[in-house]
């Protein structure tokens, strides 16, 4: 497929009112070279939507720390079974803000100090058993490699030839909600099928050998903190600090997976992967999709705004949406409008569960593949929910 022409119909005869190209029924067509460069979106985006402010952004951090503090005084001082549900849930969305933050020391888009970045990234992601360092080499891996099958590194499509050797129990688990969304903690230690390494491990082929002594630090802040937490079960009580750490942990593990996975897959309409010379990080990053979390969407700093912090991961969190909104008239059909959700955005479980259901591998071959079903897994998968 080439820039200038898809299948004998110029660019110019496929382009939409809005920007997009279409197919040869006239449909919008994903997967076609878009009619803009990257250099276009970054020239709509507003000079002042790419500048760091370090007080602001420390601002945050202390706004959620102040709102994690209160949480654990509150639950101690009530301590009774009506409360503690209330405070997981709210803790472990907080837990998921804190991680948020962190992941934008790890871009650089928290200060242009990359000490100040790492510091506050350390104490930030440690503080939620997460090794910054080899957590932000893996991730500046997926965002330099979105959208491409053979080279992401954030819930990467199977090929069918790896999707085959799994045995039918561990596509179970793979695929059958709520399993999915608790799989961080073992994507930290072993990565996904087909990969290997793991984020301690600074020998991991993750890590080039230049930034392993980085990976090592990280390690040894996240195992302090691990003594840290065994030596509080020590003076408290273990079920009192599961109370209080290990059931929000495993909130905002859920958070993450759910909103990480959907913000690459569960699209009304499914969405091209790509190989070899069709893929490039604009198409890549095109892939994305944007999610609208009610509520949650300030309390989680933006993270929902997802298409230009991919294709701009420098932008502070803070500026996402009015960067979103100045490129959306470059972007045109390229760009999907997410769905407004209600204080709670229960829309969006339809979409996970949907897309779990259905989209279980990719083509062996092809340079521009879409998730294909598994019919016997899908069909246990309905008759679970039965």
């Amino acid at each position: 497929m080439g820039e200038a022409a898809v299948e004998g119909f110029t660019m110019e005869e496929k382009r939409d009112f809005n920007g997009g190209v279409g197919n040869e029924n006239g449909e919008f067509d994903p997967s076609a070279p878009p009619p803009f460069k990257i250099g276009e979106i970054r020239a709509a985006i507003p000079s002042h939507c790419w500048v760091k402010n370090p007080w602001r952004s420390m601002s945050y951090v202390l706004r959620d720390l102040v709102v994690v503090s209160a949480l654990i005084t509150a639950a101690v001082y009530f301590n009774t079974w009506v409360f503690w549900p209330l405070y997981w849930v709210a803790q472990g969305t907080m837990f998921w803000a804190i991680f948020v933050l962190g992941h934008d020391c790890g871009h650089g888009s928290f200060s242009d100090s990359p000490r100040l970045n790492s510091i506050v990234g350390h104490i930030l992601h440690s503080s939620i058993l997460v090794p910054y360092n080899g957590w932000r080499i893996s991730h500046r891996t997926h965002h330099q490699n979105h959208g491409n099958v053979e080279n992401d590194e954030s819930w990467v499509p199977l090929p069918e030839k790896i999707y085959n050797k799994l045995d039918p129990n561990t596509k179970k688990l793979r695929f059958t909600v709520p399993f999915p969304v608790f799989a961080y903690p073992l994507y930290l230690w072993y990565r996904s099928p087909g990969k290997e390494g793991s984020h301690f491990n600074p020998y991991s082929s993750l890590f080039p050998a230049n930034e392993r002594k980085s990976v090592v630090t990280s390690t040894v802040c996240w195992i302090l903190m691990a003594v840290f937490l065994v030596c509080l079960s020590f003076v408290f009580g273990p079920v009192q600090i599961f109370k209080l750490y290990g059931v929000p942990y495993l909130i905002f593990v859920m958070w993450l997976d759910f909103v990480t996975y959907l913000h690459h897959h569960g699209h009304e309409k499914k969405l091209p992967w790509y190989r070899g010379k069709e893929w490039s990080y604009l198409r890549g990053g095109l892939t994305t999709v944007d999610r609208d979390y009610g509520l949650f969407n300030n309390i989680h700093h933006d993270i929902g705004t997802h298409v230009i912090h991919h294709l701009f991961p420098q932008i502070p969190h803070y500026h996402l949406v009015e960067a979103t909104r100045a490129a959306k008239p470059v972007l045109g059909k390229y760009y999907r409008e997410p769905k407004k959700s209600g204080p709670i955005p229960l829309h969006l479980i339809d979409n996970l569960v949907k897309s779990i259901r259905q989209d279980h591998f990719v083509s062996d071959t092809g340079e521009i593949v879409y998730y294909q079903t598994d019919p016997q897994l899908h069909k246990f998968l309905a008759t679970k929910l039965e």
